[in-house]
């Protein structure tokens, strides 16, 4: 993608105008999933008082012709503020505001995958079911190229760039420094970093989060991220499969544990669980990535530290296997599991959502239970 000359805006006059004073008035960004389930997007509103609970915030509309939401006829979508956390780019009082889409009708959009998850966590709240989330990620130039790589070609084989450290292995460690720390200001449950296996590619992990908290955080800890490659002037990727051949995918590996299973005796309530998810193996497949599967199908291939996507399988501090028991966890028989098959673009809502319908409400199937009827 080529830009032209003036393309380039300079941060530092920016700041001036950022330094004013706003008077009693909040900026708050409402941020939503649009269309593609994967895609974000933003737009803000002046607010008279800074709100203190997500019932103090208005709901909002936009035109969902424009985010693959809706037919220019009847555009009209609505915004029902979700969940609130400070706004580091602007800094507080402004807020950064989660919102689930609803049409016109008042029915949830069709990536408004929260609403569902909510129900069902509701539904599990004396289980407190716990998850972690490890993101990876790529950093590319705006040209679509990786960041840091030669531009007609590629840097050295796999092996010394995870967790690396020198300018010669650690590709973007500004980005993650500064979204690291905007993530600790925000409120985002943000629990570390670290450089992955491919160079220019990071991981930050989320949790522990109960129930529907794990999305909110870890869709906004995105939308941080964006918003940071944005200041940088380079683009975050989540593609599963950034660069083919042999270099590693991009995952969402999602550590999950109930109240029982963190208590003595936990590990075998883990082994159910596990055997329980090896019956349903399509039915996560499917809900592990924005196109039912078909994006983990350039990442599940057995090789690179994955699973075969057709397979299903288990062991204790294996990286290979769809679900890994963590070493730890072995020897205390207690704790949790890491399930590795969710893409780095998946939706944690239904990724939460889907491990909760099958391991605690022991549905069986390829399909997942209506519980409204």
């Amino acid at each position: 993608m080529a830009t032209s000359a003036s393309s380039k805006l300079n941060k530092a006059v920016k700041q001036q105008y950022m330094d004013l004073p706003q008077g009693d008035k909040v900026q708050a960004m409402y941020i939503w999933i649009d269309g593609s389930g994967e895609g974000l997007r933003c737009k803000t509103r002046t607010l008279d008082s800074e709100p203190k609970t997500i019932e103090d915030l208005p709901e909002w509309n936009f035109d969902g012709s424009s985010t693959y939401q809706s037919e220019g006829s009847n555009s009209d979508m609505f915004l029902v503020p979700s969940a609130m956390f400070r706004d580091p780019f602007r800094k507080d009082p402004n807020k950064l505001v989660l919102c689930e889409v609803l049409k016109y009708n008042g029915k949830p959009a069709e990536t408004n995958l929260r609403h569902t998850c909510k129900q069902i966590m509701r539904m599990v709240e004396n289980n407190h079911p716990w998850f972690g989330m490890e993101q990876e990620y790529t950093l590319l130039g705006t040209d679509g190229h990786p960041f840091g790589w030669p531009s007609n070609g590629f840097p050295g084989p796999q092996g010394p760039y995870y967790c690396g450290v020198g300018a010669d292995k650690a590709y973007g460690r500004d980005v993650v420094e500064a979204h690291y720390r905007a993530c600790l200001y925000a409120g985002v449950q943000i629990c570390g970093t670290n450089a992955e296996v491919m160079p220019a590619q990071w991981e930050f992990q989320v949790g522990p989060c109960e129930g529907i908290n794990m999305g909110d955080h870890l869709w906004v800890a995105r939308f941080i991220l964006h918003r940071v490659c944005e200041d940088f002037g380079v683009v975050v990727s989540f593609d599963p499969k950034p660069i083919t051949g042999n270099w590693n995918g991009a995952g969402c590996h999602t550590n999950f544990s109930t109240k029982e299973m963190r208590e003595d005796g936990g590990l075998k309530v883990i082994e159910e669980s596990i055997e329980r998810l090896s019956k349903r193996h399509r039915y996560h497949i499917g809900a592990y990535d924005p196109k039912g599967g078909l994006d983990n199908a350039r990442r599940l291939t057995g090789h690179h530290e994955t699973s075969n996507i057709e397979e299903f399988s288990a062991g204790v501090a294996n990286r290979g296997a769809s679900i890994r028991i963590p070493r730890s966890v072995g020897q205390d028989k207690k704790g949790y599991f890491e399930d590795r098959r969710p893409s780095a673009n998946c939706d944690p809502y239904i990724v939460t959502e889907s491990l909760v319908r099958t391991c605690l409400l022991k549905e069986e199937g390829e399909e997942p239970t209506d519980y409204s009827k």
